[in-house]
C-alpha cells in the first residue's frame, strides 16, 4: 500500500490526503510548542549545556522545519552505511521530526501494523514481494544461512539517514531531542491506543538459566499504551510462546532469527490476564540513534559503539542532548529501535518495542570551535536536565580493534569488565578535561560521586554508563 506518494495507486488521492493531513497537524503541534514558540531553544542552549552557543555553525534567521516520514522508502532496516543516500539534507540548527518505526510490530500485525499506510509499506511481505527486502548486514542473496535477504545480521529499522550540511569527519553533531510521541494505533478495532512487544528471546541474558519448562523458550508480551497523554504507564495484555514460523517466502523460522517475520495467531497460545494490577512506567526512547561510521560499508545495526547506535539507554528521551563524533561527511544521522520502556541492562533482549515519532535539533560544532571535554569526543556523550552520562563499551570501537571479522567477533568477546574499563576511562577523561581536576580528584569523585550502571548486556558490544550529576559542581563554571 503505499502512503501518499505512489500515484499508480487505486486510493492514491485518500493516501495522500491521509499523509498531508497527517504531516499538517505534526506541523501545527509544532509550531505550537512552548518549547520552540517561547524561547524554549534559546533557555536550553543556557541551562548548562557542554556545547557554546558560540561554537554552532548555524546559518543566519529562523530554522527551517522538516519532516521525515517512515516508509519503505525512508527506511533502512538493519544497518548503518556510509554510502546510503540522505533522505534529506538540513542546515545546523534546523527542526526535523522523524518517523520511528518498531521492528517488532510483525509479533501482532493487528495491533501494530494494520490501517497504517507507512508501516504497511515497510512490513510488506507477500509469496512475491517484500516492501523492505534487505534486513541486515549480511549478504543480500540471503544464501548464508537461508533467512533471507540481509540475513538478519542487524535488526532495527532506522528511519533516515539525514545529511548535515558543512559537517566533515572530527565535527560534532549536537542533537536536541525536543519531543518524543507515541505513533498512535491504525486500526479502528483499538482507538487511543498504541502497542509494543516485548521479546524474551535467544539473545537475552536469561536465555540458559530459566527454571521452568519448556528449556528453552522464547516469549513475547503484548503491552498497551495509552496514546492521549492521561496515562503514562503501560499495561500487559497478553503473550504467548514462539512457535516455528513459516515466513511468506516459506523459510521456516524455529526462534525469532529474521526481522519482521509476521505472527501467525492461529498457531500461538495467547495467555491473556497476565501482569495483572502491574502499571510499567513509560519513559519513551530511542534505543537507535547515530550517524555513519566510517570502517565499514555496511554496518550491523546491534552492536553500537563511537558513532553512537545500538546503546539502549532509556535516558535518550525528550529533553535530552546527545553529542556524536562525526565520521563521514554530512554525518548520516538515523533513527531506530524506539522503545516505550525498558529497565537498565535490557537483560531479556527487548525493551517495550513500539513506534514513536520524534522531533530534533541538530547542531553542528566544527572542530576547531570545540573546547573542554568536546574536543577530540570520541564517543556518545549524552546530556540531561540534571547529568551527564558517559557510555563505556567492551570495545570503544570495535570495527577498528577486532579488524576485518569485527562485525562477528565482537559477540563472543564481549564483557561487563571491559564496558566498566572504558567507562571508567572515559570519565576519568570528562572530569580532567571539562572540571579541571587532576586524576586523584577525578578518582576520588567517581569512588563518591558517580554512579555506573548496566546500560545494556544484549546487544553485542556489552554497556556500562557512567552518571555524573550537574549540581556536584555548583560552584564551577561549565566548560
Amino acid at each position: 500500500m503505499c502512503a501518499g506518494d505512489d500515484q499508480a495507486c487505486p486510493q492514491f488521492e485518500l493516501h495522500r490526503q491521509k499523509l498531508l493531513e497527517d504531516l499538517d497537524q505534526e506541523r501545527r503541534a509544532f509550531v505550537k510548542s512552548a518549547f520552540v514558540a517561547g524561547g524554549g531553544a534559546a533557555a536550553w542552549a543556557a541551562s548548562g549545556t557542554l556545547a557554546a552557543p558560540a561554537s554552532a555553525q548555524t546559518k543566519p534567521g529562523q530554522p527551517t522545519y522538516h519532516y521525515l516520514p517512515a516508509n519503505s522508502d525512508t527506511v533502512h532496516w538493519g544497518y548503518f552505511s556510509k554510502l546510503l543516500k540522505p533522505q534529506l539534507e538540513l542546515d545546523s540548527g534546523d527542526y526535523i521530526t522523524i518517523e520511528a518505526v518498531t521492528h517488532h510490530a510483525g509479533d501482532d500485525v493487528e495491533r501494530m501494523v494494520k490501517g497504517d499506510p507507512g508501516i504497511e509499506s515497510i512490513y510488506l511481505w507477500t509469496k512475491d514481494k517484500k516492501g523492505v527486502n534487505r534486513r541486515g548486514a549480511g549478504p543480500i542473496d540471503g544464501k548464508q544461512l537461508g533467512r533471507g535477504a540481509g540475513e538478519g545480521f542487524g535488526v532495527h529499522i532506522l528511519t533516515g539517514p539525514v545529511f548535515v550540511r558543512g559537517a566533515e569527519p572530527g565535527d560534532i553533531i549536537e542533537v536536541r531531542i525536543m519531543d518524543v510521541k507515541p505513533r498512535p494505533c491504525a486500526n479502528p478495532a483499538y482507538p487511543g491506543k498504541s502497542f509494543g512487544s516485548n521479546a524474551a528471546a535467544w539473545w537475552g541474558f536469561h536465555y540458559n538459566d530459566l527454571l521452568t519448562e519448556p528449556r528453552p523458550r522464547e516469549v513475547c508480551t503484548i503491552y498497551e499504551i495509552d496514546t492521549s497523554g492521561q496515562q503514562n504507564w503501560a499495561r500487559a495484555v497478553y503473550n504467548f510462546r514462539w512457535v516455528p514460523q513459516t515466513d511468506p517466502y516459506g523459510v521456516v523460522h524455529k526462534i525469532i532469527d529474521y526481522p519482521g517475520v509476521p505472527v501467525d495467531h492461529s498457531i500461538v497460545q495467547e495467555n491473556h490476564n497476565i501482569l495483572k494490577n502491574v502499571r510499567i512506567p513509560i519513559r519513551p526512547h530511542f534505543g537507535v540513534m547515530g550517524l555513519a561510521p566510517k570502517e565499514a560499508d555496511i554496518v550491523d545495526s546491534i552492536p553500537p559503539s563511537y558513532f553512537g547506535g545500538n546503546i539502549d539507554n532509556w535516558r535518550i528521551g525528550k529533553g535530552a542532548t546527545l553529542y556524536y563524533p562525526v565520521a563521514v561527511s554530512g554525518g548520516l544521522f538515523s533513527v531506530g529501535d524506539s522503545h516505550a520502556a525498558q529497565g537498565d541492562s535490557e537483560l531479556c533482549g527487548t525493551a517495550i518495542e513500539m513506534s514513536l515519532t520524534g522531533t530534533f535539533q541538530l547542531i553542528l560544532h566544527k572542530q576547531n570551535s570545540l573546547s573542554g571535554s568536546l574536543a577530540g569526543l570520541n564517543y556518545p556523550l549524552l546530556e540531561t536536565l540534571d547529568e551527564w552520562v558517559l557510555h563505556g563499551f567492551s570495545f570503544p570501537n570495535y570495527l577498528e580493534e577486532l579488524g576485518p571479522t569485527a562485525q562477528q567477533d565482537i559477540y563472543k568477546k564481549s564483557s561487563i569488565d571491559l564496558a566498566l574499563r572504558d567507562a571508567f576511562r572515559k570519565m576519568r577523561s570528562f572530569l580532567m578535561t571539562s572540571k579541571g581536576l587532576t586524576e586523584d580528584e577525578a578518582i576520588s569523585l567517581m569512588s563518591i560521586g558517580v554512579d555506573f550502571g548496566v546500560t545494556q548486556v544484549v546487544d553485542g558490544n556489552w554497556g556500562i554508563h557512567a552518571i555524573i550529576k550537574k549540581n556536584l559542581f555548583a560552584g564551577i563554571a561549565t566548560a
